[in-house]
């Protein structure tokens, strides 16, 4: 058999070929789909969160910010451990990017405060020097949209059978359930913040744009 593949070169490199694209199958396949799992610790966005999120794509967040931190020295010390594939689980869609006009925020949720956010969405320059980013003052004004999110959440949890209400998850339960909920993790947002509007709106039940935005990206880590 052996003296017969190295008679024939063709046969003998097609030979090859086969035993190690199944010694590299086996290899890779495996740690690819663990790898794929979500990583011990991630857990599905919240309402309030998905809200926030919801904001981000909105408002084109994502075409100056990347999500994603290669595995490079200059990239994780200036932005933490680089991404891993199990990190982006409970992700659609994937907010990865494809430029940087702006900073990687896939660990903002590390080293900024809601203090910080309110701040820069409002003036970023005045926490910024020399910035080229919008103010976003509209998200001062606009109600968070909780509803859809809400909607969002329902429908992966049914169709994506992503883990909501199960132990150590985020709860759902129905959207009244879901609405008080938001509420309570949006308060101590709403109180480290300054600006009255957000707070007289947040007396009366409504919560804006930048407390679900602030949510969203204090959820990065």
């Amino acid at each position: 058999m052996f003296h017969w593949l190295e008679k024939n070169p063709f046969f003998f490199a097609v030979g090859v070929f086969v035993v190690i694209a199944y010694a590299g199958v086996v290899t890779v396949l495996p740690d690819f789909m663990n790898s794929a799992r979500p990583v011990v610790g991630t857990k599905p966005y919240t309402v309030l969160q998905l809200a926030g999120r919801h904001v981000y794509i909105k408002d084109s967040c994502n075409a100056c910010h990347s999500q994603l931190i290669r595995p490079f020295k200059s990239e994780t010390d200036r932005y933490g451990m680089y991404s891993l594939s199990g990190e982006y689980a409970y992700d659609r869609p994937f907010l990865w990017g494809s430029k940087r006009t702006g900073p990687d925020l896939m660990r903002v949720g590390n080293y900024r405060t809601t203090d910080w956010h309110e701040h820069h969405m409002l003036d970023p320059l005045s926490v910024v020097p020399g910035s080229i980013m919008p103010s976003y003052k509209h998200m001062f004004s606009n109600v968070a949209d909780v509803e859809t999110a809400y909607a969002e959440a329902l429908t992966v949890k049914k169709v994506f059978n992503v883990p909501y209400d199960e132990k150590g998850m985020p709860k759902l339960g129905t959207y009244d359930e879901a609405t008080k909920m938001a509420l309570a993790e949006a308060k101590p947002i709403v109180d480290d913040m300054k600006n009255p509007e957000v707070k007289e709106a947040f007396a009366r039940g409504e919560i804006k744009e930048i407390v679900a935005i602030i949510a969203y990206l204090n959820s990065l880590k």
